[in-house]
């Protein structure tokens, strides 16, 4: 029999973080009618700019037709809008509405209190040595994998 040590085992260990942060955003975000799934779009959009559904597909590292179906549904709800792309006729820019933009400061509290839930007790330096571990493990796994729409 072998003896798996999950608790010894950074995959699983960040795996169980990464839903538990998901589970706690979520009930924050469902608050104000957004779900966790929209949160990449409004990361690369938020200071203004407008990216093509192909562009925010490799930003959220997601499948084509999970972004497709997320832009449908916030295009919808009036968060986002779409207009030609005037580089390429065959694609279309998304931007942020004023909308969503008034929603910014709901999604941004939203997002820092499942942080500080999620962080109570730790001191700033050890918050900044997480990130930056973090980081690292991303960086280490990004380069490895590639999505079929990233390369």
């Amino acid at each position: 029999m072998i003896d798996f040590q999950k608790k010894q085992s950074a995959g699983h260990m960040t795996s169980r973080a990464a839903r538990l942060f998901a589970r706690v955003i979520e009930r924050k975000l469902k608050l104000i009618g957004m779900a966790p799934g929209q949160l990449p779009v409004f990361y690369e959009l938020a200071n203004g700019a407008q990216l093509t559904q192909k562009a925010l597909t490799i930003a959220a590292a997601v499948e084509q037709p999970t972004m497709a179906a997320t832009l449908a549904r916030m295009e919808r709800d009036g968060l986002v809008s779409r207009q030609p792309d005037p580089s390429d006729g065959r694609s279309s820019l998304f931007g942020l509405t004023p909308a969503a933009l008034q929603q910014s400061p709901l999604i941004k509290e939203a997002i820092h209190a499942g942080n500080r839930e999620a962080l109570a007790g730790f001191s700033a330096e050890e918050e900044r040595a997480l990130l930056a571990m973090l980081s690292r493990i991303i960086a280490n796994l990004d380069s490895k994998t590639t999505t079929p729409n990233s390369g």
